[in-house]
């Protein structure tokens, strides 16, 4: 069971890293006018990465200015998700194994 849950946690910040990522690269891609934001099926992939992501990058874009009108704040995010996958999950995950057992 604490394998199971260590395994889903660690896929969700993995998923939410990927989007993140795929955020920023259509975000940039807006910017420089490679793809129409007024194509539906752009649109809907915007929304989408916008929902997954906007609730956590949102606090931060607020807190870190654009540095030359480029958005560092996806940059924090990945490092604070990676740090998080690295040092915290295996902490939780072995206090987990310790309650539930393997």
């Amino acid at each position: 069971m604490a394998g199971f849950i260590c395994f889903i946690i660690g896929s969700l910040l993995t998923l939410l890293w990927i989007a993140i990522i795929a955020q920023a690269i259509l975000s940039w891609l807006y910017a420089f006018n490679v793809v129409n934001p007024h194509n539906r099926v752009v649109g809907q992939i915007a929304g989408f990465l916008d929902a997954a992501t906007g609730w956590l990058l949102r606090p931060f874009q607020r807190i870190i200015p654009p540095l030359g009108g480029l958005d560092i704040s996806p940059i924090i995010v990945l490092l604070l998700i990676r740090g998080v996958q690295i040092y915290l999950l295996p902490i939780f995950c072995n206090f987990l194994y310790s309650l539930f057992g393997a």
